[in-house]
């Protein structure tokens, strides 16, 4: 069974979903992939991993890196799960490419060459925004692309981390835009 609950952040009022086992999705209104993967039986309550999320993002969104993690169920395939692995291990206020991020889930596993196409599916198909974050994949040459919930929000949550923007630009044409 999963369960709802609503954040309002200062970037835009946020759906959040969890099972007995983590946050399953978080998502910002009206973004690309909105609930895609809310099960219709779905309940809103509060429970203690939206307690715990909540705090996190409270912390995030003062402009600090929280010291902690909230239980996270990543319900996907092998390859999306490895690729979001992977954007768990970014640096809080720092980015990678994409084509870095395909030539980490090449290595892992055993391949010559990913495509970063490939892998910029996966990332944007993140459910859990933000806490798995895929805002601070970009592409190679400085473009703010490829973000489910809009390049104005991710501009911004970049910007909240810290992230010298002045090596990246808004394409005139995109993905997510």
């Amino acid at each position: 069974m999963q369960y709802t609950a609503a954040y309002q952040s200062s970037v835009g009022d946020v759906l959040l979903a969890a099972d007995e086992t983590g946050l399953t999705g978080l998502w910002f209104e009206g973004e690309k992939f909105y609930a895609l993967s809310l099960d219709p039986e779905h309940e809103e309550r509060e429970t203690p991993i939206f307690a715990i999320t909540r705090r996190w993002l409270d912390i995030y969104f003062s402009g600090h890196e929280p010291d902690f993690m909230p239980p996270v169920h990543m319900i996907g395939s092998e390859f999306r799960r490895c690729v979001w692995e992977l954007l768990l291990q970014i640096p809080y206020g720092t980015t990678v490419t994409y084509g870095d991020l395909a030539r980490q889930v090449a290595r892992r596993r055993g391949l010559r060459r990913m495509s970063a196409q490939a892998v910029g599916g996966a990332v944007g198909h993140n459910e859990i925004s933000i806490i798995v974050p895929c805002h601070r994949v970009v592409g190679t040459n400085g473009s703010l692309t490829g973000y489910a919930g809009g390049v104005d929000k991710k501009r911004r949550l970049l910007e909240l981390e810290g992230v010298d923007m002045e090596k990246f630009f808004v394409p005139a044409r995109g993905t997510a835009l």
